[in-house]
């Protein structure tokens, strides 16, 4: 089982207050590249509106009465002056709303957020540190957090719940992204090089554990793939 030290947040960081064992079924579970793309590509198309439309001649207002008689006129027949040819008329296999959601199994929404955490495991890109909270925002102590833990590039700061100063103090890094831990999902832990939890969110995350394990430790494939194809990686 893997461990991690907890840190002081700001101060003495070199010295590990304690550590925090972290079970095998979230952070040493099998990486399957696979079932991460699956979730992520589930979760982006769950963001689209799908609310465009076009009318089609029925649903364009007017044009109930015909133009002008049948016969006579010289002139070709017409029915409507809402037809597609007409200016005005209504649009022949335009784009419709649709729902564009992806349903996924519990199962391997669960596998590929294990493999994304296993991942940043590997790549030792875990911290976590005994507290995280500010009396009041304060975007330099947050870069200073930061800084004295030596975590450069794209973070992902996990909270035990909503917290407006720890949110308010880190929005301004254009690098940093505040999650409470019941919304850690698969795209923001691999879009991110490393992870910044504090001791109660690790915790919080940890209690879940269980409903992590698999059955006989065999990792879920995605439909159409073997457990485990594509190798590992985030």
């Amino acid at each position: 089982m893997t461990t991690v030290p907890v840190r002081s947040a700001i101060g003495d960081v070199g010295t590990a207050l304690s550590e925090v064992a972290l079970p095998a079924e979230l952070f040493e579970a099998p990486i399957n590249v696979p079932v991460m793309h699956q979730v992520v590509v589930a979760q982006f198309n769950a963001r689209r509106a799908g609310t465009r439309g076009t009318k089609t001649r029925g649903k364009v207002s007017g044009g109930g009465a015909k133009p002008y008689r049948q016969k006579g006129t010289g002139r070709a027949r017409q029915g409507s002056i809402r037809a597609p040819h007409y200016v005005g008329g209504g649009t022949v296999f335009g784009p419709q709303a649709k729902d564009y959601t992806q349903k996924v199994p519990r199962k391997v929404r669960r596998l590929a957020l294990a493999s994304a955490l296993t991942a940043r495991t590997k790549d030792d890109r875990i911290v976590v540190v005994d507290e995280l909270s500010f009396p009041e925002p304060k975007t330099k102590e947050a870069a200073a957090l930061l800084r004295a833990h030596e975590i450069v590039g794209k973070v992902l700061v996990v909270v035990a719940e909503p917290d407006e100063n720890v949110w308010r103090s880190f929005r301004n890094l254009p690098e940093a992204h505040v999650l409470p831990v019941d919304q850690l999902n698969v795209y923001d832990v691999i879009a991110r090089e490393w992870l910044l939890f504090s001791r109660a969110a690790i915790e919080k995350l940890i209690e879940r554990a269980p409903a992590f394990a698999t059955r006989k430790g065999r990792a879920i494939a995605p439909s159409g793939s073997a457990a485990g194809e594509g190798g590992e990686g985030a």
